[in-house]
C-alpha cells in the first residue's frame, strides 16, 4: 500500500487502532501482487513449504488456487512471541511538525504507528506481543501475551506516548537494551524502533544489541530516520541555530559549510551499523519517517518465515 493511498485513508481517522487496521487490511488486500501471494485469504493458517519438509501437511486445495505450495499450520505453530521496543528519547520527536502534517512524519509517531500495525497483524495471526519503552529510564514493560485485553492496554500506552511528548529526554540505549534482554526468557522475535542517536561508544552499543540475541531470539532493528535532514543534511544556506533536543546544546552555523563532512560521517556510521548488525545476524532496516509501511510488514513476514 503506497503512502499516497495511506494518507488518503488515514486522514479521516485519529484513533490508532483504526489507523493500524486500515494499513494492515490494505497490505493484505495487495498481497496477491507480492511474494506472499496466497496469504491474503488464509495467511494466518499457512506457512510457505520449504524443500525437504514432509509433504504430509501440504494444502493441495490452496496449491490449486495459487500455484504455490503451503503447509497447514497447527494452533501451537502460530504462537510466535514478539517483543516491540520503542526508543522514546527526545531526538525521536524530530522533526517538529506543522499543524497540517500527520503525526507519523516524526520518528516517534512513525514508530508508534508501525508498532500498532505490527500488533494488528500479530493479533490476526493469534501471536503474543509484548512492549518495552525506554529513554533515560525504563518507562514501560509488558511481557508477551495474546489476549484482547492485553492488546487494548498496549494500544493505550502507545496513544499515551503520542499525547505526552517527552522534553529533554536523553537516550540510555545500552543500559535498557541489556535490561530488556535479561527479561526475555522464552525464544521470541524482538523488534526495535530507534534513531540510534546515543553518546556512548559503538562497541558497547553493539554488545547490547548482541545481548538481545541470547536464547536464540531473532532481532530486527528498524533504524528510523528523517532522510532529508538527518541523512542528506538538506537545509538552505542561511544562518541556522541547531539545538540538541536531548542535551540543549546550541550551535550556530551555515549548513553548506558542514554538509560534505556531515554526509561523509553519517554514511560511515550507517555503514558500520549495517555491517555490525549483519555480522551479528541482526536484521538491519533503515526506514524514513512518513514512508509507507510495506517495508515494515514485509520484513516482519519474511523474518517470521525464517523464525522456524
Amino acid at each position: 500500500m503506497k503512502i499516497e493511498e495511506q494518507k488518503e485513508l488515514i486522514s479521516g481517522f485519529k484513533h490508532l487502532e483504526l489507523l493500524a487496521n486500515q494499513v494492515v487490511e490494505g497490505f493484505i488486500s495487495g498481497m496477491h501482487k507480492s511474494p506472499f501471494h496466497g496469504f491474503s485469504a488464509e495467511f494466518a493458517e499457512h506457512k510457505v513449504y520449504n524443500t525437504g519438509e514432509s509433504t504430509k501437511h501440504i494444502d493441495w486445495k490452496l496449491f490449486a488456487k495459487t500455484d504455490r505450495l503451503y503447509t497447514k499450520r497447527f494452533e501451537e505453530e502460530t504462537n510466535l512471541r514478539c517483543h516491540l521496543i520503542i526508543d522514546n528519547s527526545s531526538s525521536m520527536y524530530y522533526p517538529k511538525l506543522n499543524s497540517d502534517q500527520p503525526f507519523y512524519e516524526t520518528k516517534i509517531g512513525f514508530s508508534i504507528l508501525a508498532s500498532a500495525v505490527l500488533m494488528n497483524l500479530l493479533k490476526k495471526q493469534r501471536d503474543a506481543v509484548g512492549l518495552s519503552v525506554f529513554s533515560d529510564e525504563y518507562e514501560y514493560y509488558a511481557p508477551e501475551k495474546g489476549s484482547d485485553r492485553h492488546h487494548r492496554m498496549l494500544l493505550n500506552i502507545l496513544e499515551g506516548l503520542l499525547e505526552n511528548p517527552k522534553e529533554a529526554k536523553q537516550t540510555d540505549t545500552i543500559t535498557y537494551l541489556h535490561q530488556i534482554a535479561e527479561k526475555m526468557h522464552r525464544r521470541s522475535m524482538i523488534i526495535l524502533f530507534t534513531d540510534m542517536f546515543q553518546n556512548e561508544d559503538n562497541e558497547k552499543l553493539f554488545n547490547a544489541l548482541q545481548h538481545l540475541k541470547h536464547n536464540k531470539h531473532r532481532v530486527v532493528l528498524f533504524h528510523v530516520i528523517d532522510e532529508k535532514r538527518e541523512l542528506s543534511f538538506d537545509f538552505d544556506n542561511t544562518p541556522r541555530k541547531f539545538i540538541d533536543v536531548e542535551s540543549g546544546e546550541i550551535i550556530n552555523l551555515f549548513a553548506e559549510n558542514v554538509k560534505e563532512e556531515y554526509e561523509k560521517n553519517i554514511k560511515k556510521y550507517f555503514k558500520t551499523l549495517s555491517m555490525t548488525c549483519a555480522q551479528n545476524k541482526i536484521k538491519y532496516v533503515p526506514v524514513n519517517v512518513g514512508a509507507d509501511f510495506e517495508k515494515i510488514l514485509t520484513t516482519y513476514l519474511v523474518e517470521k518465515q525464517m523464525f522456524g
